[in-house]
């Protein structure tokens, strides 16, 4: 596995995606540090997720190099066994939580938290229980756990899906718009725990509208658009703008 120096957790350099005759992503770099919380905000179609999901290599580029902490992850060069156990390798180490919660429904919340505890970490039930009671707790719903998704509200199942990725231990946590799919009133509850996890020092990366929250949490804030990063900097990419592309969006949604 080749190896680099820049000292970032995650780094992408240079990539590229198509889907058809359509490039959605436009040779975009992008290095996240251990600690750091980057909020990626801007028109839907603009190649925000895909931008994300390049991170664990959900989407996987057409071009460039996707590295974590100084491993390259992409391209890789080794057989197809050697690819898939890197792929592992990788989200085993990096968390992600998606528009939809992606719950198995006939498993109740705490069940849905340790199948990849035993699955994945060959953990025994007992540890993996522990871990999910902990994990659970940590975002308001140990007294929920023997509840089924259809009998928690769409703001609990997503805090169940944060759970799950929090049981992994990730050393990154992938947000893809998570509140998008919630009634307003929900969408307090899920960028609560979002703000915790921060505050607890979780490097996270985010992919949301809730301007808000960027603004209390971001320290870093990139503004994504027809497939290129715009504009990309501190409080002052919402406070203050240098692109026309950024103002026009945020004067739209502010």
């Amino acid at each position: 596995m080749s190896t680099s120096t820049t000292g970032a957790l995650l780094e992408l350099n240079d990539v590229r995606k198509s889907f058809g005759h359509v490039e959605v992503i436009k040779g975009v770099s992008l290095r996240v540090s251990k600690g750091e919380h980057v909020v990626i905000f801007g028109p839907s179609g603009g190649g925000k997720s895909t931008l994300l999901r390049m991170m664990n290599l959900l989407e996987v580029p057409d071009s460039g190099t996707v590295s974590f902490e100084d491993k390259r992850y992409f391209p890789h060069d080794g057989n197809m066994l050697d690819k898939a156990w890197r792929l592992q390798q990788l989200r085993s180490q990096i968390g992600m939580v998606f528009q939809r919660f992606n719950l198995y429904p006939h498993l109740t919340a705490i069940q849905n938290v340790t199948l990849a505890l035993t699955d994945v970490k060959k953990q025994s039930r007992r540890a993996a229980r522990e871990k999910a009671e902990a994990c659970l707790a940590d975002v308001g719903l140990l007294d929920r756990m023997e509840h089924y998704p259809a009998q928690l509200s769409g703001g609990q199942q997503q805090r169940v899906a944060i759970a799950r990725a929090l049981a992994m231990d990730p050393k990154l946590m992938l947000f893809d718009e998570p509140t998008s799919a919630l009634d307003p009133e929900l969408i307090g509850e899920v960028l609560g725990v979002m703000e915790k996890l921060a505050k607890e020092g979780m490097t996270m990366v985010a992919v949301t509208h809730e301007m808000g929250f960027a603004r209390r949490v971001g320290d870093r804030l990139v503004f994504v658009s027809e497939g290129v990063i715009a504009e990309s900097g501190g409080k002052e990419v919402l406070s203050n703008p240098q692109q026309e592309r950024t103002k026009a969006f945020l004067e739209a949604v502010l």
